[in-house]
């Protein structure tokens, strides 16, 4: 399926299921792909799911325009009217919790009934006060580090099905990483924990205990600042938890949802 933003961008997306709507974002320079365990889980355990793919990311248009992380939560927004969504449930991994963050900071929670946060800080720079940054991102190495390679950002192989869709998207809609790094400077460059202060709705952080990019710590940290916030740490995991550890981060996942 397809929408189109007020600023004339034509964005990807599945709306699969019914019930109570779970939407779904991923990180930067990935594919919504990538979520297909969780997909077929939440729609089998009754939930709509309405999975994303952002702009200049997996089939949506490549373009110059909107490339901060305001427009990508403006994005969310737009596609939530024209849905007519209300008690969302948003899950998102790196740069797609992010966007959440900043969703909740335009738009508030009123038609939030959940957050869920797969290996995000609320924060990318480490500076005095806090340790929990990406890498060795600091303000000194800000934003040089960003436009060097990342390195790799899983632990281990991902899930062998999710990995032959991936692997299928990438090939169809190639990743343009140069024409991102705006926005990837825009997303480091925020700090969320106001944010996680003001956040009422259930909190849930899931992170990858041997993520390359962020020490597991940041989630019991960031969930405490939330008035009903939850840490869950999966081992053998890295960035991308949920198609590492797909069994695992799925019962973590429906737990969670159970007691909303």
């Amino acid at each position: 399926m397809e929408f189109k933003t007020n600023d004339g961008v034509t964005i990807s997306y599945d709306d699969e299921g019914t019930g109570t709507p779970i939407v779904i974002l991923t990180g930067i320079g990935g594919s919504r792909v990538i979520w297909a365990a969780q997909v077929s889980c939440l729609v089998a355990a009754g939930y709509r799911v309405i999975n994303i793919d952002a702009r200049n990311q997996g089939a949506s248009a490549h373009t110059i325009y909107g490339r901060r992380i305001t427009r990508h939560a403006m994005d969310v927004a737009e596609l939530m009217d024209q849905l007519d969504l209300s008690q969302v449930i948003l899950l998102g991994n790196s740069l797609g919790a992010a966007t959440f963050f900043a969703y909740l900071s335009l738009f508030g929670e009123q038609r939030v009934k959940a957050v869920i946060d797969v290996d995000q800080s609320p924060k990318m720079v480490a500076e005095d006060g806090w340790s929990y940054g990406f890498k060795d991102l600091t303000w000194a190495t800000f934003p040089d580090l960003l436009t060097a390679p990342l390195g790799k950002s899983t632990a281990g192989p991902i899930d062998d099905a999710v990995y032959a869709q991936v692997k299928a998207a990438n090939a169809a809609h190639p990743y343009d990483a140069a024409l991102n790094v705006p926005l990837l400077i825009d997303h480091a460059a925020q700090d969320w924990r106001d944010v996680l202060l003001h956040l009422h709705a259930p909190f849930l952080i899931v992170a990858g205990q041997e993520s390359p990019y962020f020490n597991s710590d940041f989630a019991a940290v960031s969930a405490g600042m939330a008035h009903n916030g939850t840490a869950k740490v999966v081992p053998h995991a890295g960035h991308v938890v949920m198609a590492e550890q797909p069994a695992a981060f799925n019962q973590i996942l429906l737990d969670f949802l159970q007691t909303i």
